[in-house]
């Protein structure tokens, strides 16, 4: 064998192990886990999301975006609930989660879990099943949701800048993040569809009505009167740090389609929203979605969402099943 044959067999081999180990940690996910275990532990977190969500209903925005978060930072394993307590900082002080919120609302729901089967029910799947149940309570789409996953040790500030897709970024820069999470351009779409709920910091897009280029400039993919519009009304100055926008004005709190026909009329308020429409191929499927039923698009949502949900999961042994979900076990 040739001495590129041979890296290329090494790379080949360790390509395969490392397909494996995932493999192997995903089919550890399941259906019902506690079922024996904790057996009411489903019906536990959907009970109290389904009590307190439909009189708050924002924070179901706020529970897919902590999910996402928590799984692009090594997987989803509740490393975003961790509080600093010394030395290196943790994804939850990290400046693209310093918005997060309803860590109380997390820690109420393991609470009352740890009440009936204490130290059975991770806070990662806590974390997973009420994100899902959130989205359900305000009329969005469900999906499956098989648990088993185990608690995080490590959590870094760092990593989160590293991972999270951020809002400038361009599709390029969103393939790739994605790709490195085993997601591919579909998923990029329809998970980018959870901006029809929820809200954005105006610090999060002002530049696109201020300073595009640094010639104080409009972004020119941002359509003119609405850019107008939003610094009139919302985004006063570009150093506006506090003022929040609805990202799908007038259905913050419904699930629909909005934000695809928002993107079409070249009004989604990210660069990242904007960039869906920048390639021909990411185009395509936004016009797809769009054109669509809701039910196709849930249908379709919920399985990126499943995918989404086992990325780098730990199971069997790894990890540990915390008492507290923002501290590690001592």
């Amino acid at each position: 064998m040739g001495k590129f044959g041979f890296y290329e067999a090494l790379l080949f081999t360790l390509a395969m192990v490392l397909a494996s180990s995932i493999g192997s940690a995903q089919a550890q996910l399941k259906m019902g886990f506690y079922s024996k275990s904790c057996p009411k532990a489903e019906k536990i977190v959907q009970d109290y999301v389904n009590k307190h969500i439909p009189s708050v209903p924002s924070l179901a925005a706020t529970f897919i975006r902590m999910h996402f978060h928590d799984c692009f930072v090594r997987g989803c394993d509740a490393s975003v609930l961790l509080n600093t307590t010394s030395g290196e900082q943790t994804e939850r002080q990290s400046p693209p989660n310093l918005s997060l919120r309803g860590f109380d609302f997390i820690d109420r729901v393991k609470s009352l879990v740890e009440a009936a089967c204490p130290g059975v029910v991770s806070c990662a799947d806590v974390l997973t099943l009420v994100a899902r149940d959130s989205i359900v309570a305000t009329g969005g789409p469900s999906w499956k949701v098989p648990t088993g996953r185990r608690d995080g040790l490590i959590s870094r500030s760092s990593e989160a800048l590293n991972n999270l897709p951020p809002p400038f970024g361009n599709i390029t820069t969103l393939r790739t993040m994605f790709a490195n999470k085993g997601l591919d351009l579909t998923d990029l779409v329809l998970l980018s569809g959870a901006h029809t709920i929820g809200l954005a910091h105006c610090s999060s897009f002002t530049n696109r009505l201020y300073n595009f280029t640094g010639r104080g400039d409009v972004d020119p993919a941002l359509d003119s009167s609405y850019a107008a519009n939003l610094k009139a009304r919302k985004c006063r100055s570009i150093g506006d740090t506090t003022t929040k926008v609805e990202m799908d004005p007038g259905s913050r709190n419904k699930f629909d389609l909005g934000y695809y026909s928002l993107l079409l009329k070249k009004r989604g308020l990210f660069e990242s929203d904007a960039a869906l429409t920048s390639n021909s191929a990411s185009l395509r499927e936004v016009n797809k979605i769009g054109k669509g039923s809701v039910r196709d698009y849930f249908a379709r949502f919920a399985k990126s969402m499943e995918k989404m949900g086992r990325i780098g999961v730990k199971t069997g042994s790894v990890g540990e099943i915390r008492k507290q979900c923002g501290l590690i076990n001592s």
